[in-house]
């Protein structure tokens, strides 16, 4: 996916003004569609590429935010506020980016604009949720929102990854021990094996050929993996393969439930946060669903933005997608019409956020044993393959 910078004018609105704003789509071509599809006429569209220093840590970023909604809060200017975070060497990466945007704030440019010019450290739900709290004149609670968003979206990615820790050692650990007895006892038992006895057990030939096939080609094993990894690196890519991907991974048990919950939470904090900010709810749902994550999720914000778009709910259709659990449907129903939405949708995130870290702690309470198990019965299977014909040989002497 690219980001495209655009500038525009609305369609069969002579002497209107322009519209600029960043545009995420596969190539140049599609974003030109997008942007006919919104009813607007591209004046100049042009891809707008990372900047070298790359991306910067995501609590980085979500402490930066934190800092300037305090700086802001007691007082101090914007352009104060900007250059303290600039002078700050905690983050090589981030500081030069605030640099830049306080030498655009002084020329003259709005600070959402400013931050635009870099989409590899700020997503577009952040640039939006600037831009509507400089219009209202809310930007130090729009910084505070954006703190607290960040640094949750951190909690579950790290919660993830420290909930795979435990299995990944257990499979590293259980792949060297494995590899070690084929590589240094299978070879040797083979051969005393072999030269005394002539009837070979089923299960001792199994072990065998298994030992030939991990000796013989170790070096398809790593091989197989980063041409495995590439290609689904290469699938991701491409729309067609992303929604099949998708659609396998929302089949594969537990797997399929957590991501779909990951998913929701994600679209329920981003569209809470950037409605209790000011953002427009339709500009807000397409936001939500550039940074969405999921083809199938993708689909059903579609489908909510028709009808919004029509006067009916946004319930409707995102029950009708199946991704969202009845609980989560009536709440969202009841948040229309309270007309209360923005803090139901942050409530369920949170309530989705607290289930999914349940389940991931049951996932692994569960993968762990597993893989346990697994490596056991792997090494038993090897263990009776090897000792079985030496019972036969001790029997025979």
């Amino acid at each position: 996916m690219a980001t495209f910078k655009y500038i525009a004018r609305e369609m069969g609105a002579a002497g209107s003004a322009r519209v600029t704003g960043l545009i995420t789509s596969e190539s140049e071509h599609a974003a030109l569609d997008k942007l006919e599809s919104q009813k607007l006429l591209p004046v100049e569209l042009k891809e707008v590429r990372p900047r070298a220093g790359g991306s910067v840590g995501i609590r980085k970023l979500a402490t930066a935010y934190t800092q300037l909604a305090d700086l802001l809060g007691a007082g101090v200017p914007l352009m104060r506020g900007l250059e303290i975070i600039t002078r700050q060497k905690s983050n090589p990466k981030l500081a030069p980016v605030f640099g830049e945007i306080s030498k655009r704030v002084a020329d003259g440019s709005d600070l959402a604009s400013a931050m635009e010019d870099h989409p590899q450290v700020f997503p577009v739900v952040h640039v939006a949720m600037v831009r509507a709290g400089e219009r209202g004149g809310f930007v130090e609670s729009v910084f505070a929102r954006l703190g607290e968003l960040v640094e949750a979206q951190a909690e579950i990615r790290d919660k993830i990854r420290g909930s795979l820790i435990y299995p990944a050692f257990v499979v590293g650990v259980g792949s060297v021990i494995v590899s070690a007895i084929f590589f240094i006892f299978v070879p040797r038992f083979e051969k005393l094996i072999e030269q005394r006895l002539e009837s070979i057990p089923a299960i001792t030939e199994g072990v065998f050929a298994v030992g030939h096939l991990v000796t013989g080609y170790w070096w398809a094993f790593p091989l197989g993996g980063a041409a495995l990894f590439f290609a689904v690196r290469w699938a991701l890519g491409q729309p067609e393969w992303r929604e099949r991907l998708a659609q396998w991974r929302s089949k594969t048990p537990m797997i399929g439930l957590l991501s779909r919950e990951i998913a929701v939470a994600r679209f329920c904090r981003l569209l809470g946060t950037m409605e209790s900010n000011g953002v427009p709810l339709l500009r807000a749902m397409e936001i939500a669903r550039q940074a969405a994550g999921d083809p199938m999720l993708e689909r059903a914000i579609d489908d909510a933005i028709d009808a919004v778009s029509g006067g009916d709910s946004i319930a409707k259709p995102l029950a009708a997608s199946g991704l969202f659990g009845d609980d989560v449907v009536e709440m969202i129903s009841v948040g229309e019409a309270s007309g209360n939405i923005d803090a139901v949708l942050l409530r369920l995130a949170d309530t989705l956020e607290k289930r999914v870290s349940r389940r991931l702690d049951f996932a692994v309470e569960l993968i762990g044993p597993s893989a346990l198990l697994v490596l056991g019965v792997m090494i038993a299977l090897i263990a009776v393959g090897l000792i079985l014909p030496l019972t036969q040989l001790s029997s025979s002497a």
